[in-house]
């Protein structure tokens, strides 16, 4: 017992010398270690919509996710998706997700299998909008009476798309004399984008983040309660991940994103860059908050 005891003082000696003699090189190594040396060999899926506001948090949180020791990879697929996927335990993590209005349908369904972590962002505004030039309209039942200010017409998405449904119902409920005209995302946006180059009333849809928040000064109009409704951004993930991987729920659910920040990451990707690039000069940029979100795994 004693020649055993000796033995490993020995080697935790000389162990304890190598360690302290590593110099300046320590450091890094014992950061290195903290950033997830023990998150080798564990994959987390990110579900990721064709949404342009989920590629910038996705990003951000695969890079940091990396450096903490983490595989990361990305599903595509529609909201609904995501969700099933979640549900089924395929999917680890979905970074947009809209509460309490926007998808609660989905909650409703699986909610009891997935675990609400954090706010990314309060500001998840959506419904009707109108350059912030237009004077004297506030809300959407200031427009009654005043329709032929813009032309007798409301632009906005495609057939079917839920914020469609909901325009098309609030016009009938309102009685407002107004032509929905249903247009692809860009479509819509082009003939809005013609309008307000001339300074011209217009009233379309809109939501953020987006870039047209970014590329045009904008107000979302205040509507009935029954209709839009501003939503939380969420970071949603499935039951297992806060035991399957501690270090990064825990760093998930201190995850914050401002709306802003989000718009302008969105604006670099449209205009070509590189997403994990804009996500990375992101993180430069953000240190004091990646930190922050990290916490004693920073």
């Amino acid at each position: 017992m004693r020649k055993w005891m000796k033995g490993f003082l020995l080697i935790f000696g000389v162990f304890m010398l190598t360690a302290c003699g590593t110099g300046a090189n320590d450091e890094g190594e014992d950061n290195a270690e903290q950033n997830g040396g023990n998150n080798e060999g564990i994959t987390i899926n990110f579900g990721v919509t064709p949404w342009t506001s989920t590629v910038p948090p996705t990003k951000v949180a695969k890079l940091i996710l990396e450096d903490m020791g983490y595989t990361v990879n990305e599903t595509k697929a529609d909201a609904g998706g995501v969700y099933t996927g979640l549900a089924k335990g395929d999917l680890d993590v979905f970074m947009d997700a809209w509460l309490p209005v926007m998808h609660a349908n989905y909650m409703e369904k699986y909610g009891d299998k997935l675990e609400d972590t954090a706010v990314s962002y309060k500001e998840g505004e959506l419904g009707w909008v109108i350059p912030t030039y237009v004077e004297g309209i506030d809300s959407v039942e200031d427009i009654k009476g005043k329709e032929d200010l813009f032309g007798g017409k409301m632009y906005g998405i495609e057939e079917g798309a839920g914020m469609t449904v909901t325009s098309r119902e609030m016009i009938e409920k309102l009685g407002l004399n107004l032509e929905y005209v249903a247009s692809s995302e860009g479509g819509m946006l082009a003939q809005a984008q013609r309008m307000m180059k001339n300074e011209e009333p217009v009233l379309f849809l809109g939501w953020r983040p987006h870039p047209m928040f970014v590329n045009h000064d904008l107000k979302v109009l205040e509507g009935p309660e029954e209709f839009f409704q501003t939503s939380e951004v969420h970071v949603i993930t499935n039951k297992e991940l806060k035991d399957d991987a501690a270090e990064a729920y825990e760093f998930l659910s201190k995850w914050k994103m401002d709306v802003g920040d989000i718009e302008e990451m969105i604006v670099k990707i449209d205009e070509g860059q590189d997403p994990e690039a804009v996500a990375q000069e992101w993180i430069d940029n953000h240190q004091e908050q990646v930190k922050e979100m990290k916490g004693k795994y920073r």
